[in-house]
């Protein structure tokens, strides 16, 4: 390999040191807040509804049964999500911003045990709001579910 100039590297013309440019679109906290509010509404709401009137004998009985009731809801929330974020990458929240979860390292759809970990620790997130927080100081807008996982939501348009 010949000596390079100082001048050519200088003026950036050294073609075997450039890099490809692999910068990400992440999603803004905004867009994530808004996915999140309407996946509550689409997802949540009908497990919450199926578990205070079907499963339980209504609010009085999940009142009193605090723990088992939110382990009735969280669990299928964890799991629906995560079928969604498997299949298309995206929930409908997401699906309707045009946000998707990408593995940060392959950038394509993480693996379910992935996604599940992710899930799980962003139910542990949001009872702590130090894990939802983090999306507010950083630039890439990224949550601790999403630094623990490795995984980052990113535009598709």
């Amino acid at each position: 390999m010949p000596k390079q100039r100082f001048r050519a590297v200088k003026q950036n013309k050294n073609p075997q040191k450039s890099t490809p440019d692999n910068t990400l679109n992440y999603a803004t906290s905004s867009l994530k807040i808004k996915a999140f509010l309407t996946d509550a509404f689409m997802l949540l709401m009908p497990i919450m509804y199926i578990v205070f009137y079907l499963v339980m004998d209504g609010r009085e009985d999940f009142a009193a049964h605090k723990v088992l009731g939110w382990g009735y809801i969280l669990i299928p929330l964890v799991l629906l999500q995560s079928a969604f974020m498997y299949f298309s990458g995206q929930t409908p929240g997401y699906r309707a911003y045009h946000i998707t979860l990408i593995d940060e390292k392959t950038q394509s759809k993480p693996s379910l045990p992935v996604i599940l970990f992710r899930n799980m620790a962003a139910i542990l997130s949001f009872v702590t709001l130090i894990g939802w927080a983090l999306m507010f100081l950083r630039k890439d807008s990224k949550t601790l579910h999403d630094l623990l996982s490795k995984t980052v939501v990113v535009q598709t348009l």
